[in-house]
C-alpha cells in the first residue's frame, strides 16, 4: 500500500472550474478503492460546498503567517481530505482563480506560492499529523513549486506532476520571486526562470520524478511547438520520465441506465429507447418533433481552443442540410451573441442556451444522435467519452484525448466493429464539414450507425483502469 499525498486546487463536489476538479474528485476514490492511502489537500476557499463541518487539526508558522488545517472527508467516500485554512487569501467570494467579477485575484501567486509551502510542510511530515507520504502527487501549476520545494529536502518523497492543460503556467514577474521570499538556488533557468519570468509549471516540469498528462497523444503533443507554449525543449529533454495516462469518467453519474436527468433510461439492448430522449428535448428546445431528423448536440465552453469558430463557419451549409443542431455553453461573448443571433434567424433547425445547465447537459448527451467536439487542442476531454456511453456518436478533430478515445468509422474500422465515432485532421471548416457530411451518409445507413453506436457503448472509460495505471507509475518510483 502507498500513501499518496494529492494536492490540487480544485475539486469535485467541493468545488469546480474544469476538468482539474472531475479527476481530483474521482481519481483518488478509484485508487481508495485499490486500497491506496490516499489523502487530498486543497485551499479553504470559502466557496467551497458540500462539506459536514471539518475539524481543526493544527497550525504551522508559514513565511510569518499563522496557516490552520482542517480535516473533512469527500462527500460520500472514506477518502480524507486537508483544507490549508488562511482567511486573508481564501476567505473571500469567487472561485479558485478570479473574484465575483471574474477578475483574476491579484494575489494569486501568493496564495498558491503559501499553498505549495504548507503542503511541503505536510509532505515533510512536520505538520503535527504523524503521516508521511511515499509519493505527492501534484496537479498544474498551482502546485508547481511543490516539487521544486522538495528537491532541496532529504530524505523525500517521489513526486508526480501531472499536466492537465499546459495552456496554463503561472507566469509572474521576477520580481515576485523576491517577494514571495523562495530559496535562491531554485532561481535559475534549469529551475524555476522562464525568460527571466517565474514560471509555477516549470517546478513540477524541471523537479518532479516523472511527469504525467492525461492522454498518450498530447504527451507527444506538448512536445512540438505547436502544443508546447515553449516548454516543448524542456518536456523533450524529459520525455524519458513523461507519459500519458488518460483519465476516466465517472460512470455512476454519466450512466444512461439509471441518469435521472433523462426522459426514458436505455442500455446497449433497449437502444431503442433512447429515441424517447430526443423527442422530449426537441420539445423542451421548441424544435419540431422528428424522430427521424439527426440532432447534433455541442457542450462546451465557447472559446476558439474548443474550436467553436470551426462550427460557426459551418452554421450556414448546416441549416441547408437535414438537421437539428442544439448547443449549451459559455464563453466568449461576441461568440455567445453570434449563436444567439443564428438560433434567432432558424427557429427550425437551431436551438442555443448560454449558460450551464446540468440536467440539460445529461439531455444533451443521452438525446442528440451526433456530438460536436472540434477542438484545436482537448488535453484529454470527457464529453466525447460521455457521448460514447450514451450512443451519441462523436465528430472530433484528431488531436489529444480525442484521438485517443474515438476509432473514426472508416471502412474496415466498421468491419471489424472497432468504429466509434468519426475523426477529421485540419483545424479548418472545411475539414469539419466533410466530417458532418460523411457522418449524414452514415446516419441513413441504419444498420451500421446502430452497430457504431453499440461499439461506442461498449468501450471501457472507467477510472478503475486509469487508476491501475498511475498505481504501476507509483510503483515503479
Amino acid at each position: 500500500m502507498k500513501k499518496i499525498l494529492f494536492a490540487t486546487s480544485e475539486v469535485h463536489p467541493l468545488i469546480k472550474t474544469g476538468g482539474l476538479a472531475d479527476v481530483a474528485g474521482s481519481l483518488p476514490k478509484a485508487l481508495l478503492s485499490l486500497e491506496q492511502d490516499i489523502r487530498i489537500i486543497l485551499p479553504n476557499y470559502q466557496s467551497i460546498k458540500h462539506i459536514e463541518q471539518p475539524r481543526y487539526i493544527c497550525t504551522l508558522r508559514i513565511d510569518n503567517r499563522d496557516v490552520n488545517i482542517l480535516e473533512t472527508k469527500l462527500p460520500d467516500t472514506e477518502v480524507i481530505v486537508w483544507l490549508v485554512d488562511y482567511r486573508p487569501f481564501f476567505d473571500h467570494p469567487g472561485n479558485p482563480y478570479v473574484d465575483e467579477q471574474g477578475n483574476p485575484w491579484p494575489n494569486i501567486a501568493e496564495r498558491f506560492a503559501l499553498f505549495c509551502r504548507l503542503t511541503t510542510e505536510v509532505a515533510m511530515n512536520r505538520a503535527y499529523m504523524d503521516w508521511s507520504p511515499d509519493i505527492v502527487h501534484c496537479n498544474d501549476w498551482q502546485t508547481g513549486l511543490i516539487p521544486a520545494l522538495l528537491s532541496l529536502e532529504k530524505p523525500k518523497p517521489a513526486t508526480i506532476f501531472t499536466i492537465h492543460n499546459l495552456a496554463y503556467q503561472g507566469l509572474f514577474p521576477a520580481s515576485m520571486y523576491q517577494s514571495l521570499n523562495l530559496p535562491g538556488k531554485l532561481w535559475n533557468p534549469d529551475g524555476l526562470e522562464f525568460h527571466e519570468m517565474l514560471s509555477f509549471i516549470k517546478g513540477g516540469l524541471a523537479y518532479a520524478d516523472r511527469i504525467t498528462t492525461v492522454s498518450p497523444t498530447y504527451a507527444r503533443e506538448i512536445q512540438t511547438p505547436e502544443f508546447g507554449y515553449g516548454l516543448e525543449g524542456l518536456l523533450s529533454h524529459k520525455q524519458d520520465i513523461l507519459s500519458g495516462i488518460l483519465n476516466g469518467m465517472d460512470l455512476q453519474q454519466w450512466n444512461p441506465e439509471s441518469d435521472p436527468y433523462i426522459s426514458q433510461n436505455f442500455t446497449i439492448s433497449s437502444l431503442k429507447n433512447k429515441i424517447a430522449n430526443k423527442t422530449a428535448l426537441q420539445k423542451r428546445m421548441s424544435l419540431p418533433v422528428n424522430e427521424d431528423i439527426p440532432v447534433f448536440g455541442v457542450i462546451s465552453r465557447l472559446v476558439e481552443q474548443k474550436g467553436i469558430d470551426l462550427i460557426i463557419n459551418c452554421l450556414k451549409e448546416m441549416v441547408e442540410m437535414p438537421l437539428q443542431f442544439v448547443l449549451l455553453g459559455s464563453g466568449d461573448n461576441s461568440i455567445e451573441l453570434e449563436l444567439q443571433n443564428y438560433a434567432r434567424l432558424y427557429p427550425e433547425k437551431i436551438a442555443v442556451t448560454i449558460g450551464y445547465d446540468e440536467s440539460l447537459a445529461h439531455q444533451i448527451e443521452a438525446s442528440a444522435d451526433i456530438f460536436l467536439m472540434p477542438s484545436r487542442f482537448e488535453p484529454c476531454g470527457l464529453n466525447q467519452m460521455y457521448s460514447q456511453r450514451y450512443g451519441t456518436l462523436p465528430i472530433v478533430r484528431k488531436t489529444g484525448g480525442l484521438a485517443d478515445t474515438i476509432v473514426d468509422a472508416l471502412p474496415h474500422t466498421i468491419e471489424d466493429a472497432s468504429a466509434s465515432g468519426v475523426s477529421f485532421n485540419e483545424a479548418t471548416p472545411g475539414a469539419l464539414l466533410e466530417a458532418i457530411k460523411r457522418t449524414l451518409i452514415l446516419y441513413n445507413s441504419k444498420s451500421a450507425w446502430r452497430q457504431i453506436q453499440r461499439n461506442a457503448m461498449k468501450k471501457d472509460f472507467s477510472w478503475e483502469m486509469s487508476a491501475n495505471q498511475y498505481l504501476a507509475l507509483y510503483n515503479q518510483l
